[in-house]
């Protein structure tokens, strides 16, 4: 008989958060030489008399302050972007706040990914000045490690950004906040639409290797490769909604017949947001592609791609029945959980209650490995003694 799941002694841990950068964030810790320029928020009119708030970085305006941050709001005033500050609860950019929205959600602890920066700080691809670039994504980092996480240690897993436009520069930015206590490195999903190399050359080696020394693992959030699963210009955004999880399936993929992780044999890839339940199907497809074609691509000869995923990457769920029925094909220990506070997918202020009625019918043991031992071994986050 299976036992009752998410005791009260069973951690939630998510994989997958947000927070929206407060205006502070870079004036307080840029360079009084390029606060102008770095990234400051500014109050924009429209046509109709309506204020925002909005970004502004080397004369750019960028109006995403707080991209889907939706909770606490009803379904029915969902929208893609809060315009302002006061649109948003102060979960999203403070982070005593946030704990007190956790404790509300039943969520003990979470890795909260950027907003304004994008997932995995892309923005700065588009600087001007490489230097203010650097010490935006330094500036982002000292926020993480030092404010953000710094307000409860126990509850928040710190996640870094790097500086993709310069390797160098990037290796260097791991062990920074690695030896500063980081657990993750957000990482792109697919470098190319960037304008950078791909998985398939050896350009990302040395972050690859930089990663594994550290013991930081990759998370890869689908969307950060700038491009969105797409049928026709006049579809509406539902349909990229529901097909977003494509973008995992891509970035596992091309990971899984690239030459990364056998020149990378510890490094750790995290899917971030894209679900789990087309695991299964994926890897028996990749499979059945390898035997047949593996003999004139230019693919590893020896490995099965099955067999790199379930040692190297992990995925996550929201709200994956499907996938969970099929968790054993999948492997229980590569699956992790994540509430997507504050965007619209997230089930806050309900994530333990849905997550009591998706485990139902799932032993006790499986369940504390997928919502937290996992997750708390994969970014070397263990328990409090």
């Amino acid at each position: 008989m299976t036992a009752m799941p998410l005791r009260d002694d069973m951690h939630l841990i998510s994989v997958d958060d947000h927070l929206v950068e407060p205006p502070h964030l870079w004036q307080d810790r840029l360079p009084a030489a390029y606060r102008d320029a770095g990234p400051r928020i500014i109050q924009v009119e429209d046509d109709r008399g309506q204020i925002s708030d909005v970004w502004l970085y080397e004369g750019r305006k960028y109006p995403q302050i707080g991209l889907n941050a939706v909770a606490g709001k009803p379904p029915e005033q969902f929208g893609t972007e809060p315009m302002r500050y006061t649109d948003m609860i102060p979960g999203c950019y403070e982070p005593e706040a946030r704990v007190i929205d956790m404790d509300l959600d039943g969520v003990q602890a979470a890795i909260c990914f950027p907003s304004f920066p994008r997932f995995a700080g892309t923005v700065f691809l588009q600087g001007e000045d490489k230097a203010l670039a650097l010490l935006c994504v330094q500036a982002w980092n000292d926020f993480m490690l030092d404010e953000w996480c710094a307000a409860a240690p126990e509850r928040f897993i710190p996640i870094a950004i790097l500086p993709l436009w310069d390797v160098d520069a990037a290796v260097k930015e791991i062990h920074r906040v690695a030896a500063r206590g980081a657990k993750a490195i957000s990482f792109t999903e697919n470098p190319v639409p960037l304008g950078l190399p791909s998985f398939h050359t050896d350009h990302w080696d040395p972050v690859f290797a930089a990663a594994e020394e550290t013991g930081l693992p990759l998370c890869l959030h689908f969307g950060t490769s700038g491009q969105a699963p797409t049928t026709a210009p006049d579809a509406p955004f539902a349909v990229t909604i529901t097909l977003f999880g494509c973008n995992s399936m891509f970035a596992a993929a091309d990971l899984i017949f690239s030459p990364v992780f056998h020149k990378h044999p510890n490094l750790k890839v995290a899917l971030a947001e894209g679900g789990i339940g087309w695991v299964p199907y994926l890897l028996e497809r990749a499979d059945y592609v390898w035997d047949r074609h593996r003999w004139y691509q230019n693919v590893n000869q020896a490995v099965p791609p099955s067999e790199l995923f379930r040692k190297h990457i992990w995925g996550c769920f929201i709200d994956d029945v499907h996938g969970l029925k099929n968790r054993h094909e999948i492997g229980i220990d590569r699956i992790t959980w994540e509430c997507d506070y504050p965007h619209s997918d997230s089930n806050w202020p309900n994530s333990r209650k849905r997550a009591i009625e998706v485990f139902a019918d799932i032993p006790d043991e499986e369940v504390a490995r997928m919502v937290e031992w996992n997750s708390r071994e994969l970014f070397n986050f263990p328990r409090a003694s």
